[in-house]
């Protein structure tokens, strides 16, 4: 997939052709056919409505009965005009009209009583589907590897918990309904035309070929239209979740009037999108109606000739033409329907697109237990690549030793936050194998590993909740007391007693009130309290102060006590604590040794480091 956040300079108003961070969204659309985007759609909901297969035959009855009762009533009107009413002129007998508007009474309940079981019953089986879709993408995000989530962007990923579910509930509580009454009332009510008088019918089903024309390419350019807006309300989604995300960075730099430039481009789009949907019903529904009108007329004017020859009653005719516009009603129905359906099959297609994308890091079939590991990691001769072609590691043969802290250094790009990515099994390799303890990552439930292994950025995100909630992170049942100890231990707890609720201090904005070596000290408690075998270090101190810093460092030898430990860091402060050092250029390990024996070299990579380091504290 290839995303990008903010077009070309210069290319907003020029080119409409940039599609945002949400392109592969229409390169999807480019490599796979409509029918299979179909088929993914169908499989989905297929699979949210089959649970309630018994429900929906009994909300299937109820629609039958409710408009049987319906279809029912311009008979009773036809009887009442014909039958009831000659009986009150001639003998003054209301008792046949009497009956026949008690049947009208009767249709008109069941109708409403079918009416009312259809729309509690469906409305219940609505909401608990999109209940299950936001369970299953809620996990499935989570089990997706963070590869899915370093392009796929959060903005998308709100997309389709907010205004893709937005457009299938839309469906689901009008659209069907809809679409099942007017397939009903269509079949049901050409029946009743072609009954009440063949010649009549005949002349109205003439219009047939003229709607099923115009349906035809109503559905054909609605899918198109309702498929790019589903597609340009996601870059609107995108660009405002990215701007608020980093609003710290917009105002820093004076990105306020390019983000509204790029805001109003895709906004401008997704308004465009909108329009040429609206066209579509703007032409279609008054072309039905034009049809029906006419068809209508043609009717009556036939209709009122057979009876002024004495060929047809007027209750059969009145009957007739209240059928007919019963007739053409649906067709609004439909068009309505149409535009949900589609504005929801588009959404369905990008939710099924999610669900049916594999995490690159799958769970190992027959996976091997692994409860207590000692923290032997090996890297067994690993390739890696994240561009095919392009390997990030060449060949890296390296082993870290249960309890040893090792550092890795070397200029940005040499592959060292890789390393702790494939330690973490963030990515598989390529080629050869990560190991623990002598078994391969990859036959290790993600669970174990990760009670085994723990990484600690320089990021130090903070979630909603309590400082107490924010440590237990990665053991929920861990008591208060536990909490403490990990917090003294690492030298939080007085800074986290001296806040005004203390432990219970809620948590907000990712910890923006407190400061980086606050929230660094609170991951470092979390960490120890989690006590992994293994932890991992990527540049946690690179954005410290100097007094932070030392308040990190004193916690660090206590962290790192009693475990492997992988260090990533540009302070060689940070560095000086490990037992041994790699240098990495281009992937490969150019020096290995203690920090001792690498300065004392006094012609290496690293000791030109240390002397840099040196002389820019004096």
């Amino acid at each position: 997939m290839t995303t990008a956040t903010t077009p070309p300079e210069g290319q907003v108003k020029e080119g409409q052709e940039w599609r945002g961070v949400a392109a592969d969204d229409l390169d999807e659309i480019t490599q796979e056919t409509s029918a299979k985007l179909a088929a993914r759609s169908r499989r989905l909901l297929g699979s949210l409505l089959r649970p309630y297969r018994g429900v929906l035959k009994v909300l299937m009855i109820a629609v039958v009965v409710e408009n049987a009762a319906r279809l029912s009533i311009p008979l009773l009107v036809a009887k009442g005009i014909d039958v009831g009413i000659p009986p009150i002129q001639q003998h003054n007998d209301v008792k046949p009209l009497v009956g026949i508007v008690t049947l009208v009474l009767v249709a008109t309940l069941t109708q409403a009583v079918s009416r009312n079981i259809f729309l509690v019953r469906s409305g219940r089986i609505g909401q608990d589907i999109l209940f299950e879709i936001r369970q299953r993408l809620f996990h499935h995000f989570q089990r997706l590897s963070p590869a899915f989530h370093d392009s796929y962007t959060s903005g998308r990923v709100i997309s389709r918990q907010t205004s893709d579910i937005d457009a299938i509930y839309e469906m689901l509580e009008t659209g069907f309904d809809g679409l099942i009454t007017a397939a009903l009332t269509l079949f049901g009510t050409a029946v009743l035309l072609l009954f009440l008088d063949v010649r009549l019918g005949l002349v109205a089903l003439v219009c047939g070929p003229f709607l099923a024309w115009a349906t035809n390419w109503f559905r054909k350019e609605s899918a198109k239209s309702y498929r790019v807006t589903r597609e340009k309300v996601a870059l609107v989604i995108v660009h405002f979740v990215e701007s608020m995300n980093g609003i710290r960075a917009v105002q820093a730099f004076r990105r306020e009037p390019r983000n509204q430039e790029i805001f109003d481009d895709v906004n401008d789009q997704y308004r465009a999108a909108n329009l040429v949907a609206f066209r579509l019903v703007a032409f279609f529904m008054p072309e039905i109606r034009l049809i029906g009108n006419v068809t209508i007329s043609i009717v009556l004017l036939y209709g009122g000739y057979l009876a002024y020859q004495g060929n047809l009653t007027v209750g059969v005719l009145a009957a007739f033409l209240l059928y007919l516009r019963q007739f053409f009603e649906p067709m609004m129905d439909i068009s309505q329907f149409y535009n949900t359906f589609q504005s929801a099959s588009a959404a369905l297609e990008k939710i099924s697109g999610v669900l049916e994308e594999e995490p690159s890091v799958p769970e190992p079939a027959e996976p091997i237990a692994m409860t207590e590991a000692r923290g032997d990691i090996r890297f067994d001769h690993l390739t890696f690549e994240y561009v095919r072609g392009v390997p990030v590691l060449p060949d890296l043969d390296l082993s870290i030793p249960a309890g040893q802290t090792l550092a890795l250094v070397g200029t940005t790009g040499a592959g060292k936050t890789t390393i702790a990515k494939l330690a973490t099994r963030f990515y598989d390799p390529t080629e050869g194998a990560v190991l623990l303890d002598s078994v391969d990552l990859r036959s290790i439930t993600s669970e174990d590993l990760h009670h085994s292994v723990v990484m600690v950025t320089q990021e130090n995100y903070l979630f909603s909740g309590s400082i107490s909630d924010n440590i237990r992170f990665g053991r929920p049942d861990a008591t208060q007391a536990d909490v403490e100890h990990a917090t003294r231990a690492i030298g939080a707890h007085g800074f986290i007693a001296a806040l005004p609720e203390g432990y219970d201090t809620q948590v907000s904005n990712r910890g923006g009130l407190l400061s980086a070596g606050q929230r660094q000290l609170i991951a470092f408690s979390r960490a120890f309290l989690a006590d992994p075998a293994v932890l991992i270090l990527d540049e946690a101190t690179s954005s410290l102060d100097v007094p932070s810093e030392r308040l990190v460092q004193r916690a660090l030898r206590t962290i790192l006590k009693g475990r492997t430990a992988i260090i990533i860091a540009h302070r060689l402060s940070t560095v000086e604590i490990a037992d041994r050092v790699l240098v990495l250029e281009h992937g490969q390990i150019v020096e290995d040794g203690s920090p001792e024996e690498l300065i004392a070299g006094g012609d290496g990579r690293f000791s030109d480091l240390h002397e840099a380091w040196l002389a820019s504290l004096a």
